[in-house]
């Protein structure tokens, strides 16, 4: 009981004092703001704001919060295009990374199990693989606006609901994550034991059933790997297309801010970027808890 308390104890505290550590030194670092009085050559008293500190233009901790407070305390809200609510703008992020992301699972996964079963397709199409894998989503981005060019999907009332940059951002979300779905799933068709392939041949499974008996159930742990790694990728992707062009969302807010000089709100959307990060990445770890345990 001892040691229960003292596992939840430590799991509650420590990550306390961590936080508490990076506000502090936050602090330390931030800038000050100094207000002095002075007279013009007027006789007109005239008032100067300064900010000094190791790094005078960061904001404090206390000036972050009084900056973002609007977008914190009334996240649904939109008052305008690129002025919404924190998780208005994570809303339409994550449905323009889930949608990737899903492109991304159903392309990437058969390519994963094409490479683990053959050697010839592996030959043929690996070395291509490693040469697209490293590419960068900013180089990505511009040619899928070249193969999408002119695509419109008009709405009811002859409005464009998906154009160009739309495909062009689904196709470079779904490029990038799906690299890690490829050579995991890869990997664990791999490794599926040869015993389990002679039995499927001596109980005369279809090449359908040893896949969905044999081949799925052993590589689901090194699949499940690849599909967090994937998720990760597309989170990450998301921020860089929103930014490039200047779609509503978390990377598109994060770009608005910047060209506006408003530090606070950049650090509220990388804060944001990283939470609905991390929360992804538990949601998956449990899902694949429950399909490990099934």
């Amino acid at each position: 009981m001892k040691t229960f308390r003292s596992l939840k104890l430590d799991a509650l505290l420590l990550p306390l004092i961590g936080l508490m550590l990076c506000l502090g030194g936050w602090a330390i670092i931030a800038g000050k703001s100094t207000t002095t009085t002075a007279v013009d050559d007027w006789g007109d008293p005239v008032t100067k704001v300064e900010r000094h500190g190791i790094s005078k233009n960061l904001p404090s901790p206390k000036e972050t919060w009084e900056a973002s407070k609007p977008y914190i305390v009334e996240p649904l809200a939109k008052r305008g295009e690129l002025d919404q609510g924190i998780l208005r703008f994570t809303w339409l992020s994550l449905k323009l990374v889930a949608q990737g992301y899903l492109i991304a699972l159903l392309v990437g996964t058969p390519i994963g199990f094409l490479l683990g079963l053959s050697k010839n397709f592996t030959k043929a199409f690996d070395p291509i693989i490693q040469i697209l894998r490293p590419v960068s989503p900013l180089a990505w981005l511009p040619l899928g606006m070249v193969l999408f060019s002119g695509l419109k999907v008009l709405d009811s009332t002859g409005r464009v609901s998906f154009g160009t940059s739309d495909a062009a951002a689904l196709f470079t979300i779904a490029i990038c994550a799906m690299w890690p779905t490829v050579l995991n799933t890869a990997v664990g068709v791999r490794a599926v034991p040869q015993d389990y392939l002679n039995v499927a041949k001596v109980l005369k499974l279809s090449r359908t059933k040893t896949l969905f008996k044999v081949l799925i159930p052993s590589a689901l742990p090194y699949m499940f790997t690849g599909f967090r790694l994937s998720l990760g990728i597309a989170w990450l992707v998301i921020v860089a297309v929103e930014m490039l062009i200047g779609k509503p969302g978390i990377g598109g807010f994060l770009w608005q801010q910047y060209n506006a000089n408003s530090f606070a709100h950049i650090i509220l959307s990388i804060l944001t970027i990283g939470v609905i990060g991390y929360v992804l990445d538990r949601l998956m770890s449990m899902v694949e808890g429950r399909f490990r345990t099934a």
